[in-house]
């Protein structure tokens, strides 16, 4: 019996994906939930399991395609006996569970006190049908001002995907009508700096790139052409976007390590012992940055339009470098968990992350950021800020200094403190009180570590 393998769908706003990578080839055996391709989407990498055991009779859509979910990628002779499956790596959870999140500007509106706020409508087409487009699409178009309307669709059923909508920024776009008074309490669109080019990720920057540098200027001497992989494309995306939107300023700040690092190297062995996990120095800042932003809670936020949005839970998302990119995933809820519960989930989703399992929720709805080059020996960096995140912490290595304490010359653990942070919502005074916040935490440790 012939079993279709369809290309699933990772999260409720995921409308395509991208095979990055075939592990059987057409005539392999193959039996049920083992590893068959590999998948790259707006939100995750993931393994997608095979739905049935059998032969991989034939691959339809090869690697580096872009294709709509439900799209048939291959199919399998199934073994006799073998019951075909539900679609391929369908989310764990039935999405249709999720109670339905309002639309970004009415989650966002502030609400009149006669009238609930309206919701801004799902754009329409000249011929009054609703223009089909993913949560994603509709924000780049709002922050471009674009009529998503306007932009001719290729996807499913004529849907407007991310690549339609990117290309519409880079040619210009049909500008948005101009607001009905019926969606006039609606966040407005976040107008661009005159002078600013639209952030339209990585096909747009490598525009930017050749316009300002001949391509005749690029390639000479000797050299090879690595294809950016679908990943690299969407941190390009990504970064290209954060640096048009959010204006980034930078504070920084050392802490003594002194007082955790001694803890560490005296409860490491119990620790990974008692709970089989292992102790790193990443749980400590983790529990540091949750008290700071609920002491400042403008730095766990995000912005719609002219709305800030702060945010009561505090998610926080972890970088995780993988040899083939970065991928930041979400410890939700840090604020309810305890430091060996962060240290526990935060271990487990760098591990999932290294070997491609996490969840599309799970790199999802994160507030605030904190990526780690000290781990590779950096003295400190500053980071991209993570949309839609305000701030992202970077921590540098922690080394033995000599600092002045009580006017004597002392060896101590030092760590510098870097805060990347958006001026549209976070003043430096702000910024300044926060890591001053962070660093008290740090070098005062109280917390029981068990």
């Amino acid at each position: 019996m012939a079993v279709d393998v369809i290309m699933p769908q990772m999260g409720e706003s995921i409308f395509e994906g991208t095979i990055t990578k075939w592990l059987k080839k057409a005539g392999d055996k193959i039996e049920r939930d083992e590893p068959l391709f590999e998948i790259s989407t707006d939100k995750v990498d993931a393994e997608i399991p095979s739905p049935s055991a059998g032969v991989l009779k034939e691959i339809k859509v090869g690697e580096g395609q872009t294709v709509p979910i439900q799209t048939v990628v291959a199919v399998i002779e199934a073994s006799d006996g073998a019951v075909s499956s539900a679609p391929a790596a369908a989310p764990a959870k039935p999405e249709a569970a999720k109670p339905a999140a309002p639309p970004p500007a009415a989650k966002s509106a502030a609400p009149a006190p006669s009238a609930p706020a309206s919701v801004a409508p799902q754009p329409t087409s000249a011929s009054g049908e609703k223009v089909r487009s993913s949560p994603l699409v509709r924000k780049i178009a709002r922050e471009h001002n674009i009529d998503v309307s306007q932009v001719p669709g290729t996807g499913a059923g004529g849907r407007v995907s991310k690549s339609d909508i990117l290309g519409a920024v880079q040619g210009g776009g049909a500008p948005a009508a101009a607001a009905s008074s019926s969606a006039a309490s609606a966040a407005p669109p976040l107008a661009r700096p005159a002078g600013v080019p639209p952030a339209t990720g990585g096909a747009s920057a490598s525009a930017v790139l050749e316009n300002a540098v001949p391509r005749e200027k690029m390639y000479f001497g000797h050299y090879e052409v690595q294809p950016m992989s679908v990943m690299r494309q969407r941190i390009a995306e990504h970064m290209v976007l954060s640096k048009h939107v959010s204006p980034h300023v930078y504070s920084v700040d050392e802490a003594d390590m002194t007082a955790i690092a001694t803890l560490r190297a005296k409860m490491k062995t119990k620790f990974e012992e008692t709970t089989g996990t292992k102790l790193t120095f990443m749980p400590f800042f983790v529990r540091a940055a949750v008290e700071a932003l609920r002491t400042f809670p403008t730095v766990n936020a995000s912005v719609d339009g002219t709305n800030i949005i702060l945010h009561k839970e505090c998610n926080i998302g972890i970088a995780v470098a993988l040899d083939w990119g970065l991928i930041v995933p979400v410890i939700k809820n840090a604020e309810e968990k305890n430091f060996l519960g962060i240290a526990r989930t935060m271990n487990d989703l760098a591990e999932r992350a290294r070997s491609k399992k996490l969840k599309p929720d799970e790199v999802a709805e994160g507030t605030f950021a904190i990526t780690n080059p000290g781990v590779f020996g950096g003295l400190f960096g500053l980071p991209v800020i993570n949309q839609p995140n305000v701030a992202i912490l970077g921590l540098g290595t922690i080394e033995k200094r000599p600092v002045v304490i009580d006017d004597a010359i002392a060896i101590r653990s030092m760590v510098y403190l870097t805060l990347s942070y958006d001026h549209r919502v976070v003043d430096g005074a702000v910024a300044h009180q926060f890591m001053a916040k962070l660093k008290h935490t740090l070098e005062n440790w109280t917390e029981s570590i068990l």
